[in-house]
């Protein structure tokens, strides 16, 4: 259902979802900063920290996309972890482009703590909690699969032309095999 806010009593503030969402990321800022003050982290390390728990040798990009962090956003954010301890980052020996990161044991320590407990308990939303987050994520991915890079239709067109020798040589790759 597509629906607009008009000029009147619908346009109010309390009716915009996005500002509902951004809100809400203000609201868990504020209910995770004490908690992780008291360990000496941000937010954003400590999700990059939960990220890594994930899979040991992850690049640097890979955890970028994970975060939707650009590089030049987590490099400073990976170093002041590794200072801390709690990450060790390396270049791929078969890569040297490539760094890779893993938590160190004093990080894996740090995430066992379960530190998002508190707040999860404090959102109130109990055993809808997971149905709440799963609905957030897909409205996340709805929206950057709608509005991200190559929605226009001229750009698509631009970029299927672009990438048709990449596919031509796929498909004479695959045929290979």
């Amino acid at each position: 259902m597509s629906r607009s806010l008009k000029a009147g009593k619908d346009r109010k503030l309390s009716n915009f979802l996005c500002f509902a969402v951004y809100s809400a990321n203000l609201a868990f800022g504020r209910a995770y900063k004490p908690i992780l003050d008291a360990v000496g982290l941000t937010y954003t390390q400590y999700i990059a920290m939960v990220a890594l728990s994930e899979e040991d040798e992850q690049t640097v990009s890979l955890l970028g996309e994970k975060l939707f962090l650009e590089s030049n956003t987590l490099t400073p954010i990976l170093k002041k972890l590794e200072q801390l301890g709690f990450i060790r980052r390396q270049r791929d020996p078969a890569d040297e482009r490539q760094v890779r990161v893993n938590l160190t044991p004093a990080g894996r320590r740090m995430i066992e703590k379960d530190l998002g407990g508190a707040v999860i308990d404090a959102t109130g939303l109990g055993d809808e909690f997971p149905a709440v987050q799963q609905t957030v994520s897909r409205l996340r991915d709805n929206l950057l699969r709608n509005t991200g890079p190559g929605t226009d239709p001229e750009a698509r067109q631009r970029n299927k032309l672009r990438n048709k020798p990449r596919e031509d040589e796929l498909a004479k790759m695959n045929s290979r095999k």
